[in-house]
């Protein structure tokens, strides 16, 4: 059984480590068609949170269009938010590209908050599909609120938002676009639907469009400012568009980085070496622990995480184990799975689209906290009971007097069906049943039983 583990551990070892190195190895680039007669429009979907994956495939697509040549870019957006930085990076190559960007919020339904809103404020062209909404940008720091100077916690939090809305500014006022709601969205997390959008006055986007290829057709021989002042006019009638996807690369990593798979899979990398050290040589447990736990740290860099949850989180394990010995009636296992939840919480800061879902948190942090009581209950079971071997394993074992045994007279008995030599400091008739209370190399020590406890003392 312990060989089958092994060759499965190191089997999974082999197939996630190729696993890891796909991931970290770039894939060749996409060939791009070759160039055609008519206008090129480049399109890709940028669905999910706006972190440094998303920014390399935005970054990438941006680069291709530009060295094909392309009249376009369109990048058709839904995403709850990001991170601050990336969102900067992102926009600082959408203001330097050669081809004119544009960003399409949809399908109807869906939503570009927070991060999603400034990309849409930083593009060329902004369009909108009918039922969906922009805004609610307000950031939220990513100190980590976790017990400091609340008055120091709020100047951080007005000047991260002061930051953000002069940003915000910055970009409505050179796309000519409205600067005061720009300002309300980060200031007063106000959002706005396309309706609302496209009827402000200077209004916030250009124009509604159902989709790419509606958005394409609308901007044909419309004249569009870029961020340094000169003007375009796109032809895209006839255009060609070329849609641009993911790598498996980044699929693979843009999965991991999403919060609530980073949090699972921090929690069964625990649980796993938690298993294997209470198991060791298990193998298994370990590996895969360990490689969830290298993937979870790998999405924790990509992540806002606060210190304070992960010192909490791993206080609340201490207490689990400690309860497992020290009698506290409860008390520090109900501790530990407190700080198991409370840590889970603060883990991943507050930015939109970023914090885990809460009920997950506490639904996998309770559980993970009952299974390492459990299996710690188990483990200190085996560890009290007595042993089975060796000359302890003997002691309190029962049996018979096969011979009459007097004091200085060695006899025979039969213990655990095997036939030892006896002696005894009373006299034991044949046939009487006997308890072992000692055994010196291949003779016992017996005692009647009608004279002891179950232990083997007098009574």
């Amino acid at each position: 059984m312990r060989a089958a583990s092994c060759r499965a551990g190191v089997y999974l070892a082999t197939v996630a480590g190729a696993l890891v190195l796909s991931a970290g190895v770039r894939l060749p680039a996409q060939t791009d068609p070759p160039p055609e007669t008519g206008p090129l429009v480049y399109a890709a979907e940028v669905d999910g949170i706006i972190h440094p994956v998303t920014a390399e495939f935005m970054t990438e697509t941006l680069d291709r269009a530009n060295a094909a040549g392309a009249e376009l870019v369109v990048f058709t957006l839904r995403t709850p938010g990001g991170l601050v930085d990336s969102t900067r990076d992102i926009v600082s190559r959408m203001l330097a590209s050669e081809a004119p960007v544009a960003m399409l919020v949809a399908p109807g339904g869906a939503r570009a908050a927070s991060a999603g809103f400034i990309l849409v404020l930083a593009a060329d062209v902004a369009a909108m599909a009918h039922g969906t909404h922009i805004g609610a940008a307000h950031p939220v720091s990513a100190g980590g609120g976790g017990g400091g100077d609340q008055k120091a916690s709020e100047t951080m939090e007005k000047k991260a938002a002061s930051d953000v809305a002069a940003y915000a500014r910055s970009l409505a006022e050179t796309r000519g676009r409205n600067v005061a709601l720009a300002a309300e969205a980060v200031t007063e997390s106000r959002a706005f639907t396309d309706v609302e959008a496209l009827a402000a006055e200077p209004p916030l986007i250009d124009l509604v469009a159902a989709d790419t290829a509606d958005l394409v057709r609308q901007l044909h021989g419309r004249a569009v400012k870029r961020f340094n002042g000169s003007e375009v006019t796109l032809e895209t009638t006839g255009a060609e568009i070329v849609t641009v996807e993911m790598t498996r690369r980044q699929r693979l990593l843009s999965t991991i980085a999403h919060p609530q798979i980073a949090y699972l899979l921090f929690t069964l990398g625990v649980l796993g070496l938690t298993v294997e050290l209470w198991n060791p040589g298990a193998v298994l447990p370990g590996v895969v622990g360990g490689l969830c736990l290298l993937l979870a740290f790998f999405a924790f860099q990509v992540l806002p995480i606060d210190t304070t949850g992960l010192v909490l989180i791993a206080f609340g394990i201490a207490l689990i184990i400690a309860e497992l010995n020290v009698p506290s009636f409860g008390v520090l296992g109900i501790g530990g799975a407190i700080g198991l939840v409370m840590g889970s919480l603060m883990l991943t800061d507050e930015v939109p689209g970023v914090m885990p879902n809460r009920a997950l948190i506490a639904s996998v942090a309770l559980g993970l906290a009952a299974v390492m009581l459990f299996l710690g209950r188990l483990a200190l079971r085996a560890q009290r009971q007595p042993p089975a071997t060796g000359a302890e394993g003997m002691l309190g074992q029962r049996g018979r007097a096969l011979t009459g045994i007097d004091p200085g007279e060695p006899g025979r008995v039969s213990v655990r069906g095997e036939i030892w030599t006896a002696v005894s400091t009373v006299p034991i008739p044949a046939g009487a049943p006997v308890i072992v209370t000692g055994l010196d190399g291949l003779v016992v020590t017996v005692a009647p039983q009608s004279s002891t406890t179950p232990g083997g003392m007098k009574s």
